[in-house]
């Protein structure tokens, strides 16, 4: 399990004054206005950023960070991530996880069998949708709806799931 967690990526720059705009990756975009610090992910290095401000236009997130007063300053910034440690991160219920936890969890069927690994989680709006890689390379999507996903042991790191009607019929 990794220790930081991604909030959003930087989309663009706002102005001249070095605001960037960002598509939020949690659930709650308020959440930014209770952050004091973020981590951005450089590809090389991670920079702990003070948040100046917060703003918000439609559906993105419009933040001022300390020490960056120019466009030029905070252009070369786009497309990455920005950064929460855990002890930031929002308390969830019992049946939510950070989808970082469950990259590459086993997935296994009610009847035990190995379906394959869960590589990806897809937000739909809806409900999101579980992409797991089977053993032959080929790629089911599984609806993170409790008539399918029946457990999530992140100990055990694995999923435990039922196979509805034409799940498979594409595979």
């Amino acid at each position: 399990m990794d220790d930081l967690l991604r909030v959003g990526v930087i989309s663009s720059t706002h102005g001249i004054k070095g605001e960037v705009k960002v598509f939020p990756t949690t659930d709650d975009n308020s959440r930014f206005e209770s952050l004091k610090k973020v981590f951005l992910d450089t590809g090389r290095e991670q920079m702990e950023l003070e948040i100046q401000s917060v703003k918000y236009f439609k559906n993105m997130v419009i933040l001022k960070f300390k020490g960056f007063d120019n466009i030029n300053d905070i252009e070369k910034y786009k497309g990455k991530d920005l950064l929460i440690t855990r002890d930031q991160a929002v308390e969830l219920s019992p049946d939510e996880n950070f989808i970082v936890d469950l990259i590459g969890l086993l997935v296994v069927t009610d009847e035990g069998e190995e379906l394959g690994t869960l590589t990806d989680v897809i937000k739909t709006g809806a409900n999101d949708v579980y992409e797991v890689t089977m053993k032959n390379g080929k790629e089911v999507l599984l609806p993170a709806i409790k008539q399918c996903i029946l457990d999530v042991d992140l100990d055990k790191k694995m999923v435990t799931v039922h196979m509805m009607d034409g799940l498979l019929d594409l595979v």
